[in-house]
Formats: C-alpha cells, structure tokens, sequence
C-alpha cells in the first residue's frame, strides 16, 4: 500500500472471524495466488443482508471488524482473497498472530486498536457510509470525519511496506555482502549448487 490510503470503509459487526470463514478450505485447492474475491466470506455473503452485499461494498478499501479477526489456520488464501476484494487495511482491535504476519508479507495493513477507537469507528461509518476513512504509514494514524488514532506498527514492517519490499528483497540487497563473503571462503567448503558424491566401502 502507499504511504497514505484513503477510501471507503465496510463494516463487519462479528468477533473472532476465522479463517475459514473468511475463505473456506474448498477454495484453498486453487493453484494461483489471485482470483480469490469470489471465496471471500462466501458462506455469509449468502444472507442478503450480509455487509459485503451492500452496494457500497463493492469499493469499499478499508474493513473495521471487532476482535481476534483472522483466527484459526494459517492459509494465506484468507489475505489473498481481501486484498482481491480491494481492502487495503483491516482495522480491528486484534489478530490471529499468523494472519497477522500473512497480512504484512502481503501488504494488506492490519491496524489494530483499543475497543472504543474501533466502536467509535464503526458507528461513524454505519451512520455515514460515504465517510472516507484514512491509514497513513508515515504518521501511523487512522483518520475519520472528526475522528483519529494513533496505531502501532513494528518498524521493520512499516519500513517494508513503504519502501515496497518483501524479504526477497531486502535479502537481494545485501549481495555484494553474500558474494564478498563466499569469495572469502575456503576453496575446499562446499558451494551452492555443488555436487558431491560419497564412496561407502572399498
């Protein structure tokens, strides 16, 4: 995501939403990392008067859910499948830890905050959908009509996320460093990509 995001919010009144039912296990068998919009919250999404039903779901780019939002398994497909959707940040007032560090490697922002920021937050977009709510990078801030909070963030994920980088990436970075260091091994340790082969007995 950019350093700022602006855009419209969706709001899921539910604690605890896990991540089978955010993408159930049959979608899981697809073998691409997009295309999964159509899986998410499938089961709910067939009760009309589920949130991501209403009209203005469709460009909604930011989801306030409650608590222990992204419990359960570790798919990926559960991230995949809200940033194919087009959120771009999830506010809720805490993770499931493993959904947590998915959303980052896949720049989908979790912003987590207390109960009353995120009540606070929800009854302003219930009440007023058309109210763009803001996630700023550089200032760690939600920002909503009259309202805004301050998030955390670890350091080295911010950083990864406003330099747009993965830890491919930053490894790629360092190397010089790796080849300076493989050129200054002995000649006789084994390299990258060597085959050796073992002669049991005589």
């Amino acid at each position: 995501m950019p350093s700022q995001h602006t855009g419209p919010a969706i709001t899921l009144h539910r604690d605890d939403v896990d991540t089978d039912q955010i993408v159930p296990a049959e979608y899981c068998k697809r073998i691409t990392k997009t295309g999964y919009d159509d899986a998410l919250f499938i089961h709910w999404r067939q009760d009309a008067d589920f949130p991501l039903n209403r009209p203005e779901a469709a460009r909604a780019t930011v989801l306030i859910a409650g608590h222990n939002f992204g419990t359960g398994s570790s798919r990926e497909h559960a991230v995949w499948a809200l940033r194919d959707w087009g959120f771009e940040a999830v506010v809720a007032t805490s993770f499931g830890d493993i959904f947590r560090r998915n959303a980052l490697k896949n720049r989908l922002l979790p912003v987590e905050l207390a109960v009353e920021p995120v009540r606070e937050l929800t009854e302003l977009v219930d009440a007023s959908p058309q109210t763009p709510v803001s996630v700023d990078l550089v200032e760690l801030m939600v920002r909503a009509g009259p309202l805004s909070y301050r998030f955390e963030l670890e350091d080295r994920a911010r950083v990864l996320l406003l330099e747009d980088l993965d830890e491919i990436a930053i490894t790629l970075t360092g190397d010089e460093a790796i080849s300076a260091h493989e050129r200054s091994r002995f000649d006789w340790l084994p390299v990258v990509g060597a085959c050796s082969s073992v002669i049991i007995g005589g």
